[in-house]
């Protein structure tokens, strides 16, 4: 995160804040609620404002997991190394050393095996379809029929992208040296098979959506959040704009560049995957602007991290700095936690009406 030393001081804050400031819930019980994190079941008798604290530990901590996996902060197996563990690296630098930008910046990422498309193209290839949707949005705007009937798309085909540890994403051989190394954290769940569902099953008809413009975040999550637990909703929505705007103007080698298009296609697809849609957004620029490989890290680092393998990070943008994969993890690791509040908070809303 000190690569974007903007963010980092927004999101210092607002964790310290959870963790150690005022608040509803005891220190203990916080540290113990992210420590647990898949907790399924607690007390009974806990207050509004305890649960919402507690809701919003949980959210802040289920993200911060897809930004951790998502940077290679997890053991592979490696035969050759005499304990078994090694730690990923990104294109040969130890996760370790991943502070020291200066050397990562100019190191090309291509080592990986996915795709016969040269990475340099695969780059061209974006710009000019970013390019492109400019113009098409310009000369004309889709019916809301259109943009619907897009969404809908989008949502089902969500369904069928597989996390990146499934043989069915890539090719068997791309994976078989794969092995992901989980930590036994059973001593702190009940059910060791709870996790992530996908919001509904594969060849429903109708799966449901979560229409953004009826709970959003800014209309009615932060002032209830902020209501029940005091000025934590400014320090989140701080947070969350700090991430949605941030911008260097740059993609890879390219200068001068508006990634705003790109930013919000990434924010709204993992939306997207929780089955949370904003009218006034066109999905069709989700499948322009995000290939095949990208939508598998961005599935498997939002809802299975454990999962993620430097090969999957590799696979996906492969002329783009680490630091700007930082940024996209960091955009998915605040959308996670968004999406997980809407839907929490909108139950709590409910629950008071």
């Amino acid at each position: 995160m000190s690569l974007h030393a903007q963010y980092l001081e927004s999101f210092l804050r607002s964790q310290f804040y959870m963790l150690r400031m005022d608040g509803p819930l005891p220190l203990p019980h916080r540290h113990y609620i992210a420590i647990m994190k898949l907790v399924k079941t607690g007390e009974n008798n806990w207050s509004l404002p305890e649960l919402v604290h507690a809701v919003v530990l949980l959210a802040h901590y289920h993200a911060l997991a897809s930004f951790v996996f998502g940077s290679g902060i997890n053991p592979e197996r490696d035969p050759e190394i005499s304990n078994g563990f090694r730690l990923i690296s990104v294109n040969n630098f130890c996760v370790c050393d991943l502070a020291n930008d200066n050397s990562i910046e100019n190191a090309s990422l291509t080592g990986s095996n996915f795709g016969i498309v040269d990475s340099l193209s695969e780059l061209e290839a974006l710009m000019e379809r970013m390019k492109r949707l400019h113009e098409e949005r310009e000369d004309e705007e889709a019916s809301q029929e259109e943009m619907t009937t897009r969404f809908e798309k989008e949502k089902k085909e969500s369904l069928f992208v597989v996390s990146g540890d499934t043989f069915h994403s890539f090719p068997h051989s791309d994976f078989e040296d794969d092995m992901i190394i989980t930590s036994d954290v059973s001593r702190y769940i009940e059910d060791p098979g709870f996790g992530y569902e996908d919001f509904a099953r594969r060849g429903e008809e109708h799966l449901p959506t979560f229409r953004a413009q009826d709970y959003t975040w800014e209309n009615h999550g932060f002032s209830l959040v902020n209501r029940l637990y005091s000025d934590i909703g400014h320090l989140l929505d701080e947070k969350f704009r700090m991430v949605y705007n941030l911008t260097y103007n740059t993609m890879a080698t390219h200068e001068d560049v508006d990634t705003t298009m790109l930013r919000r296609a990434l924010f709204n697809y993992v939306h997207c995957m929780f089955g949370i849609r904003y009218d006034d957004y066109d999905y069709g620029e989700v499948n322009q602007l995000l290939e095949r490989s990208l939508k598998v890290y961005i599935k498997t680092v939002t809802c299975y991290p454990e999962r993620t393998t430097k090969r999957m990070y590799d696979s996906y943008w492969r002329q783009f700095k680490h630091s700007e994969k930082v940024h996209v993890n960091l955009l998915l690791m605040e959308a996670r936690m968004q999406a997980e509040l809407l839907y929490a908070l909108r139950a709590i809303t409910r629950h008071l009406t």
